[in-house]
């Protein structure tokens, strides 16, 4: 221990007689730590009066909370209240002291046309009348319960337990993983499913199987039919966690866990039920073997029954509708989509009652929207054009009109991942027209009527605004935007955006840059890549926020440029192409990318140190940030990979068969398998698959060179802690060094002093191998925040 102590003493004096040590600022990195309750509100969220696009919100800058009313018809806003009178108010009935600028109301209501102000403050209900600021109490026995008002033709007391048809004449419940009708006028029981067993249940959510209870099942108007979704997970694997914090004894934790490429996965059914003949109506709802099934009504109670397909291989899937009277499944619209299908943005809405269907497709390489016909027929597509287009935000069948989010619309060069918010006719003609055209992520929010819409927009580099805009786009009303100058005060600053090419010197990504608040251009930085490899999503922000990925700006404070941007095989929501790219191989896509792109930046600035690489990521970016060591050895120095799925073998099935294929055994290897017993099934049906060829980083271990750190929630259910103990026992055998940390009883997402003790822990890894500070009084300095983290966590 002396001798380590004696090199360590030594080893600081060396760097800095070399010229490669460089003090690691933490005290700076702390302040930038739990910055979020300096912002107060960074949008707005109306809470509209019925019948009327007026709204009122809250609103929290430094000066405390304020109350406004808005009337978007008249361009008006105002503040309700005087804050200190009214708080005089409540203070001279409660008797209690009460604080003008965060004063505590619940129950917040505007009544009598909008001139009575109901709410509750100390325990007290008060009513305050805006026209003449006269407070008073509300005292309880004046107070009225609301009654709930019985449904028609039900009786306002239940003789039975269960789910009842709309006219009340019959009564579903479950018992024993099983479904019972009751006829109401006879009492009349029948026992309608008999196969219902544990993990095989028609009443899942029922713990106790012996109880009566209510079945999720879903009546149709018509009170004679209704239908229950069932999925057999007897056959699916399990996966096992052991619960070590708490007391007592370490016990198991249990779980269902489907793998890419398991010949038992979960099955899912559609069951329909005539009540009046009492029987299960015969459905040809299976078509695939494996498929995935999702179901979709129309009316409430239910006039129409629709249910969507998928192959298991994610590549063709089918819009069906149901005829309870006769059991005919008809497929309306059928589709393929090579190489899987957008499960981001794929979406479809049923019009005028199923009378018309828009479905959202990337058939010509971007997403956008159809319409067709009730009987599936194609009429025309609503949107065009070289953008995407994103979710339907609100459908005016009146008016014939969509409004949607869109992606891509700005001028070239510009990032294509800002949502705008657009509209288009049905039929298509005029084009789409953009509403919000600042170049930003638009949060939209309909007021009543439809006539005008709260708009909440920002960006990682542009403060956020809320403003109303009429349906042509025109701004009505400037509404409150946030205080940061307390922000700014503590040198935080928002990032830098920038674009670099990719590595085939064409595709342009697009990301942000971190400095530290005393950043010095004359100065030489390591730079530390933050990574998420997508597909379906990347690690770029795209609204304004203190904290992006583990707090960023953060990191940068200790002695760092930080940059996120994205990768080909990234984000859905530019084009099929860049989301489709790493189709087969999730490991190796995006690393080319990353480091072609911290090579322009380091061309670009002078004051960014090549030689000095580090990269980190969490889950799929822990995956990436482990490969890109292996992979680039000589190129990146240092990497800190959390909860990374370093073996996408055994990570979930979604992930695994949708981005690197799945597909049916040959007639010859099927032959292996035996066939099953009824030979009711088809050949597709009884056919099996093959398990599909993913890379993964345990056979990249013997390529490390540069210091790694490996982080695992052992109670990670998702990305199960296995990932990463395979990865250490490839470096093991491999005869390679590294570091680990395991987080006790945390999951996928870190959270508390844990996460505290996290992100401290990846500021120590990249400054001892990236600014090379091993000195003494800095692990003093580490312990002293460990010890200030737990504190206040306690």
């Amino acid at each position: 221990m002396r001798l380590i102590k004696k090199y360590l003493c030594f080893l600081p004096c060396f760097l800095v007689l070399t010229g490669m040590g460089q003090k690691a600022n933490y005290r700076q990195a702390e302040k930038f730590l739990h910055l979020e309750s300096l912002v107060g509100s960074t949008n707005v969220m109306p809470n509209t009066l019925k019948g009327s696009s007026k709204f009122w919100y809250r609103y929290e800058t430094r000066d405390g909370v304020r109350f406004y009313l808005v009337d978007p018809v008249a361009g008006l806003q105002r503040e309700l209240f005087d804050r200190q009178e009214l708080a005089g108010k409540i203070s001279s009935v409660t008797h209690k002291p009460v604080n003008y600028k965060d004063i505590k109301l619940t129950g917040f209501s505007l009544e009598e046309k909008e001139n009575v102000l109901c709410f509750s403050s100390e325990g007290v209900q008060f009513k305050y009348d805006l026209r003449n600021e006269r407070l008073s109490q509300v005292l309880p026995d004046t107070v009225t319960k609301k009654k709930k008002a019985s449904l028609p033709g039900k009786p306002s007391k239940m003789k039975w337990v269960g789910k009842y048809s709309p006219d009340s004449s019959y009564v579903v419940y479950g018992r024993n993983h099983n479904l019972y009708l009751v006829s109401t006028k006879d009492s009349v029981e029948t026992c309608l499913t008999k196969d219902g067993c544990e993990k095989y249940s028609y009443t899942p959510k029922n713990k106790d199987s012996a109880k009566i209870t209510v079945p999720d099942i879903t009546w149709f108007a018509d009170s004679r039919y209704f239908y229950a979704e069932r999925t057999d997970k007897r056959k699916i694997g399990e996966l096992y966690l052991v619960n070590t914090t708490g007391k007592g004894r370490p016990t198991l934790n249990r779980y269902d866990y489907s793998m890419p490429g398991d010949e038992h996965v979960a099955q899912q059914e559609l069951h329909l039920f005539d009540a009046a003949a009492q029987q299960e109506v015969d459905l040809a709802v299976g078509k695939w073997k494996d498929q995935k099934l999702t179901v979709h009504t129309v009316g409430r109670p239910v006039e129409r029954l629709y249910f969507v397909r998928k192959k298991r291989s994610c590549n063709e899937m089918e819009l069906c509708r149901v005829f309870p009277e006769t059991g005919e499944v008809k497929v309306l619209i059928n589709e393929v989509c090579e190489p899987y299908f957008n499960d981001q943005l794929f979406k479809f809405h049923l019009l005028n009652d199923g009378e018309e269907i828009l479905w959202w497709s990337e058939r010509t390489g971007h997403g956008h929207w159809y319409r067709y016909d009730g009987e599936g027929r194609l009429k025309n597509a609503v949107t065009s054009g070289g953008w995407t287009s994103g979710k339907i935000v609100r459908i005016d069948t009146v008016k014939q009109l969509i409004y949607f989010e869109a992606y891509g619309q700005g001028e070239a060069g510009e990032s294509p991942y800002y949502a705008r918010l657009n509209k288009a006719r049905f039929d298509g003609r005029g084009g789409s027209k953009i509403l919000t055209p600042e170049q930003a992520t638009h949060k939209t929010i309909f007021l009543s009527g439809g006539k005008y819409f709260v708009d909440n927009y920002s960006r990682a580099d542009l403060e956020p605004h809320s403003v109303v805009r009429n349906t042509d786009g025109k701004v009505v009303v400037e509404l409150c935007s946030p205080d940061l100058a307390l922000l700014y005060e503590t040198g935080w600053r928002m990032p830098e955006p920038f674009t670099v090419k990719a590595a085939d010197g064409e595709t342009d990504l697009f990301g942000y840059m971190w400095k530290p608040a005393d950043f010095d251009s004359t100065k030489n930085y390591p730079i530390i890549s933050y990574v998420y490899p997508g597909p379906q999503t990347e690690a770029i922000p795209l609204e304004f926020s203190v904290s992006t990925g583990f707090n960023n700006a953060a990191l940068a404070q200790v002695g760092f440029i930080v940059v996120t941007f994205g990768h080909r095989g990234g984000s859905p929501l530019r084009d099929r192409w860049y989301h489709t790219y790493g189709y087969g191989n999730l490991r190796d896509y995006p690393l080319a990318d990353d480091k072609c792109g911290i090579e322009q930046l380091a061309h670009r600035h002078s004051f960014i140190d090549p030689s000095r690489v580090g990269i980190f990521g969490h889950s799929g970016g822990g995956f990436m940030s482990t490969a890109a060591l292996c992979t680039y050895p000589d190129f990146y120095t240092a990497a800190v990979s959390s909860a990374g799925n370093h073996d996408n073998n055994i990570y979930n099935i979604w992930w695994g068969e949708t981005h690197h294929g799945i597909k049916e055994a040959t007639d010859k290897t099927a032959k292996k398998k035996p066939q099953a017993a009824d030979t009711t099934k088809t050949t597709k049906e009884s056919a099996c698959f093959e398990k599909p060829n993913i890379p993964t980083n345990i056979e990249l271990a013997k390529h490390l060179k540069g210091h790694l750190l490996l982080v695992a929630g052992d109670a990670d259910n998702n990305v199960h802690p296995a990932n990463t103990l395979r990865m250490v026992d490839a470096l093991i055998r491999a005869g390679k060094n590294f570091e680990m940390l395991v987080l006790p009883g945390q999951g996928h997402a870190y959270r508390g002093e844990s996460l505290e003790f996290f992100r401290r822990k990846m500021w120590f890894h990249f400054a001892k191998h990236l600014l090379h500070d091993y000195s003494m009084e800095q692990y003093t300095e580490i312990d002293e925040y460990m010890r200030r983290t737990s504190s206040r966590a306690e």
